[in-house]
C-alpha cells in the first residue's frame, strides 16, 4: 500500500507542502488532524483502544475516531470518513449530526496536528459497531468520570492527544 501523503502546514494551519506520512512525524512537521468524541444516549464515551501495529503511541487509549486529514481534504470531510473507516458508523444514518466542539493548534500535545474535535450521539452497542482491526483493538462505552479517573492514575494509557482533549472536554463542555 502507498504511504499517506499529508498537507504540511504553518501555525496558522496554511498548506506549506506535501510530504510522505513517515516524513512529516519523523520531523513534527506541522499536519492536520481530526478526533470524534461518540457518545451514547447515556452519556458514556467511547473509547478506542489502538492497535498494537500503530506507529505512533500502540496500545494507547485515543478518541473514539480520528485520523489524518489526507491532501486537499477538509476538516468536514475527514471527520465522517474516519468515523465510517475505523467503525463502521456512517452519517447520518446511525447518529446524530456530527457536531464541531473545538479547534486545538498544533503543538506537541497534539502531536504537532491541528485538531478539530467533533462529537456525536450513537444509539450503537460497542459490540456491534465494524472495527479495522489495524486502527484498533477494542472500543468500550465508560462515563468521563470514569475516565478522568483512569487518566489521573494512569496518563500513559493515553495518547498525549486524547489526554489534552478530554482535559480540555472536561474543564469547558
Amino acid at each position: 500500500m502507498p504511504e499517506e501523503i499529508f498537507d504540511v502546514v504553518d501555525e496558522q494551519d496554511q498548506v506549506v507542502r506535501q510530504a510522505p506520512r513517515s516524513a512529516v512525524h519523523a520531523n513534527h512537521w506541522l499536519h492536520r488532524a481530526v478526533h470524534v468524541f461518540v457518545f451514547n444516549p447515556q452519556g458514556e464515551l467511547l473509547l478506542q483502544m489502538r492497535s498494537p501495529w500503530k506507529d505512533e503511541y500502540p496500545s494507547t487509549y485515543t478518541s473514539s475516531a480520528s485520523g489524518h486529514l489526507g491532501t486537499g481534504e477538509s476538516y468536514e470531510f475527514a471527520a465522517p470518513r474516519e468515523l465510517e473507516e475505523e467503525l463502521g458508523l456512517r452519517i447520518p444514518e446511525d447518529a446524530s449530526p456530527l457536531e464541531w466542539v473545538h479547534k486545538f493548534s498544533a503543538g506537541p500535545e497534539t502531536s504537532y496536528e491541528h485538531t478539530v474535535l467533533y462529537k456525536t450521539v450513537c444509539n450503537v452497542r460497542a459490540e456491534d459497531m465494524r472495527i479495522d482491526p489495524q486502527e484498533v483493538t477494542a472500543v468500550t462505552f465508560h462515563p468521563l468520570e470514569e475516565i478522568s479517573a483512569m487518566l489521573d492514575r494512569q496518563p500513559d494509557l493515553f495518547s498525549p492527544c486524547l489526554a489534552t482533549l478530554l482535559r480540555w472536554y472536561v474543564q469547558f463542555r
